[in-house]
């Protein structure tokens, strides 16, 4: 009896046993599903594609004085006209933007041998583009008195801001807004060669600067083979009706040839002296930010000064010597939340900048090779396709409305991570050709490259006199 006791007693706890280690499996297999699912992304396909209607950020009249909206220039709450601007294809896009990066590692390592030529806040509206380089984004500003308003390129890798003038003594190219011209501007003024500002010059644009009949003459030359070539005058900068700039250096061009995408000219925003954030610093304390929108269909903005910047902001250390790009220290990459297995010295060897006006993100050939292996082992169940230009990790997605894709973040130095937006994972030709929306350079010591594509959605805070960059997700919501 006691033994038939023991038995029934050993086979209930046994059986209690495999009850609890049975459960105990269902619920880490749940566990491990959610962990899962955190890790990624479902995305409609439709959120890649562009979109004929206008989608405003729900920001709108909400930001802070001076606020103005920011609007892809091919997009649905662009007024600009398509017999002015011609869309690029997404090849030609790319192509364009190789261009930029290897003008910009040329300017990195040309140190020496430049050539002869021939407190307050303002936001304002950046309009994407497809223009020196090929995807940049277009504010509008007011130049002289009366003020006229000109569509410009904005680009954190730029210093010199410039716009066509009026009389285009050689050529000057097509243009959404009529043509500045200087004589019928009671404000504007010619610089002379002896001036301070016009030996500036030289650093600001890579070219030393000529002289004509006494008057200050600048020559840029971008790595599309475009180019600005006039006198350097001074002009007042209207950037909202509350944020004025006296005495503003610029270039007046007399000569322009490029695909400018017909905006009027450029604004300035590296770290040069004569850069719009340098000119300003008095005012703006040398801060300021931006999000570019994560469709062509939405709306971002451009912030001079502090003003809306939230408690949200991450911020990492400003890096390199550089006088003109904005240096970033990048210490890993993580997908679906696992860290890749890259080697810090990668990164330390490559540097990286942070550009508004690169499209796609350039990394060292070995993360890029740890980057892609991972995102193709998480995303098997969707069929390969052909690569596109630059980029070789490309999907066909005909067959799918929705698609589940890995987070991608990247760590930056002083252990400050930001996820990167699903729109800023992905680069579309298409929904049959959607490609990882990163590229290899062509060896480990090339400079890496933070591009636009990554950026978009974010809040990013240059804060120059801090010494640091910040980023928060949701910037342009």
């Amino acid at each position: 009896m006691a033994s038939s006791y023991s038995l029934i007693l050993l086979l209930s706890c046994c059986s209690l046993f495999f009850v609890f280690i049975t459960a105990t499996q269902a619920f880490a297999f749940n566990t491990s599903d959610g962990e899962e699912a955190h890790h990624y992304h479902t995305l409609q396909l439709t959120s890649l594609l562009p979109s004929s209607v206008c989608n405003p950020s729900a920001l709108g009249n909400k930001r802070s004085r001076g606020s103005l909206e920011v609007v892809h220039k091919h997009g649905p709450c662009s007024t600009l006209n398509e017999d002015t601007v011609k869309s690029l294809t997404v090849e030609e896009i790319l192509t364009h933007d190789q261009s930029r990066v290897d003008s910009i590692r040329a300017r990195l390592a040309t140190k020496t041998g430049k050539k002869d030529i021939l407190g307050s806040k303002a936001t304002i509206p950046a309009k994407s583009g497809s223009t020196i380089g090929s995807g940049n984004y277009i504010v509008t500003v007011g130049l002289g008195t009366p003020a006229k308003q000109l569509s410009l390129i904005f680009d954190t890798g730029s210093d010199l801001t410039w716009t066509q003038c009026e009389p285009c003594a050689r050529s000057c190219y097509d243009q959404k807004e009529p043509i500045f011209a200087p004589s019928k501007s009671t404000t504007y003024s010619n610089i002379s060669c002896a001036a301070t500002q016009c030996s500036e010059l030289t650093s600001a644009t890579g070219n030393n600067p000529g002289c004509s009949a006494s008057t200050c003459v600048y020559g840029i030359q971008y790595g599309d083979q475009s180019f600005s070539v006039g006198f350097f005058g001074k002009e007042k900068l209207t950037l909202t009706s509350k944020d004025v700039v006296n005495g503003f250096f610029f270039g007046c061009g007399q000569n322009n040839q490029g695909l400018f995408g017909g905006a009027a000219g450029l604004l300035g925003l590296g770290r040069d002296r004569l850069s719009i954030v340098s000119q300003t610093a008095n005012k703006y304390r040398k801060v300021f930010s931006y999000c570019l929108p994560s469709r062509s269909s939405s709306t971002g903005y451009l912030t001079f000064g502090s003003s809306g910047v939230g408690r949200k902001v991450k911020y990492t250390r400003l890096s390199g010597s550089s006088r003109s790009f904005y240096g970033l220290t990048l210490t890993a990459i993580t997908v679906g939340g696992t860290k890749l297995p890259i080697s810090p010295t990668v990164f330390q060897t490559s540097g990286i900048i942070i550009d508004s006006g690169t499209v796609i993100t350039r990394l060292p050939p070995t993360a890029y090779s740890a980057l892609s292996k991972a995102f193709r082992a998480q995303m098997k169940k969707y069929p390969l396709t052909r690569s596109l230009s630059i980029l070789d990790t490309c999907y066909d997605l005909t067959n799918y409305q929705t698609v589940e894709i890995p987070k991608i973040s990247v760590l930056w130095g002083g252990n400050t991570p930001v996820e990167i937006a699903p729109q800023g994972i992905l680069y579309a030709n298409g929904v049959s050709q959607v490609c990882l929306a990163f590229a290899p350079n062509g060896d480990d010591s090339d400079i890496g490259i933070f591009g636009n594509v990554q950026q978009k959605s974010l809040a990013v805070v240059y804060d120059v006199t801090g010494g640091r960059v910040g980023f928060a997700q949701g910037g342009c919501a």
